[in-house]
């Protein structure tokens, strides 16, 4: 008899584990929801795809993730491939993306700014990125208080939603761009493009969006959605959930603030380990499937505060399946944090495209923020739990910032150590 296995959770994070898992465990999938996805779900709205949370797409730079990833879907029949065409909205005026590389698009007054700033960076010496202590340093380190007052600033805390000046640079490693100032004099005199971006060039399904992703990757598992899970107890080296499923594991890829209150245990390192996590901070999302002219662009950032919304996705550009309820392009406009849809439709006035809204979402949770110390918290958790054979993996499991790719990443790194 093969071992069991349960995973919470049927996002990009636990369908991964899953079918990892499946050669060598009966895998068991408990879904909170009435739908599979997490994070990166989609739904028809008279046609049109809605991505209910931001827009998702696949690529890598771990040949490893690449492969398997692959290993599940034909690249050349049910995918297409993108050239990433991001653009930044400033003063009315489309600007490329990353900024520091179209210095040449802005006011000479400003770029004047901008370049006595480098200068001034260049003369007292480039630092690594390791020796800042916050995100807010590194920007100002790296770009000038300039870009950082026109741009990084007023960006990063729009959508983080949070004082940047706390959140540790670790966090976003991997995430960002860390140009060297002659790289970006060097970018703008030759108007180079940016390459070396993780999605530079993406890949995204025919149709469905990462819907597709999520139901391929379900095919053949257990899965039972609509089960809200309210206890987990170790007990003689097996895992019983609410009392009546029992695994050799568990894999929990929920949300980790939650587990103080379903850990049964009278552990107290695990309860104390698991109390100074349930005040994580994290951010929801609200989102308008929209209308919009057309366009040739993939992502639009709204930096300035005159807009509400911190970006567009141009996810009817990503595929034409994706307007079959339109005879125009299709985009999800997102915001920071909750608000109700009457402001957002006076929003979408203010925004360029001639929007139309069609339909709205709210998650509560997207964004997940890290704060000094918060990675210590979590590995500390870890580390109890595995002794019980339970696990964390995914995005608010983990309070990680992970993309498809780094769920999928993760995903592998768990399972080398399970098997």
């Amino acid at each position: 008899m093969p071992q069991k296995a349960i995973v919470i959770g049927s996002g990009i994070s636990g369908l991964s584990i899953a079918r990892m898992l499946q050669t060598q465990y009966d895998v068991k999938i408990i879904e909170r929801t009435p739908t599979i996805g997490g994070l990166i779900k989609c739904e028809r709205i008279n046609g049109n795809l809605f991505h209910r949370v931001g827009g998702h797409v696949f690529n890598s730079k771990n040949p490893a993730v690449v492969k398997w990833f692959w290993d599940h879907f034909d690249k050349e029949t049910e995918f297409l491939e993108a050239i990433r065409n991001a653009k930044i909205l400033f003063n009315d005026k489309l600007i490329g993306y990353p900024i520091e590389n179209f210095l040449h698009q802005l006011p000479p007054d400003l770029v004047k700014k901008i370049v006595k700033d480098l200068l001034n960076i260049i003369k007292e010496g480039y630092k690594a990125p390791e020796t800042y202590s916050d995100f807010k340093a590194f920007l100002l380190g790296n770009f000038g208080e300039t870009l950082y007052e026109l741009y990084f600033g007023p960006y990063n805390t729009k959508i983080w939603n949070t004082d940047i000046s706390k959140v540790p640079l670790e966090w976003l490693e991997g995430k960002l761009p860390m140009p060297k100032i002659d790289d970006v004099i060097i970018s703008n005199i030759v108007k180079q493009e940016e390459s070396e971006m993780v999605h530079s060039r993406f890949y995204y399904p025919v149709r469905d969006g990462s819907q597709f992703i999520i139901n391929r990757l379900a095919q053949g598992l257990d899965i039972t959605p609509s089960y809200n899970v309210s206890s987990i107890k170790s007990d003689d080296g097996r895992i019983i959930v609410n009392g009546e499923l029992d695994g050799d594991l568990l894999v929990y890829c929920g949300d980790i603030r939650l587990l103080s209150s379903i850990i049964d245990t009278s552990d107290k390192k695990l309860n104390d380990a698991l109390a100074e996590v349930t005040g994580l901070l994290s951010n929801g999302t609200s989102n308008v499937l929209c209308e919009t002219d057309d366009n040739d662009i993939s992502w639009l950032y709204l930096p300035e505060d005159k807009f509400k919304a911190h970006r567009i996705i141009y996810t009817g550009n990503f595929s034409p399946t994706n307007n079959e309820g339109t005879n125009r392009k299709t985009c999800v406009v997102e915001f920071s944090g909750k608000h109700n849809e009457a402001d957002m439709v006076k929003e979408l006035e203010l925004l360029p495209g001639n929007l139309k809204p069609l339909a709205f979402n709210y998650e509560p949770n997207s964004y997940i923020i890290q704060q000094k110390q918060t990675r210590e918290k979590i590995e500390r958790v870890k580390q109890l739990l595995a002794t019980r054979n339970i696990y964390l993996l995914g995005r608010f499991a983990e309070w990680e910032y992970y993309n498809m790719d780094k769920c999928i990443e993760s995903a592998m790194q768990l399972h080398s150590i399970l098997i």
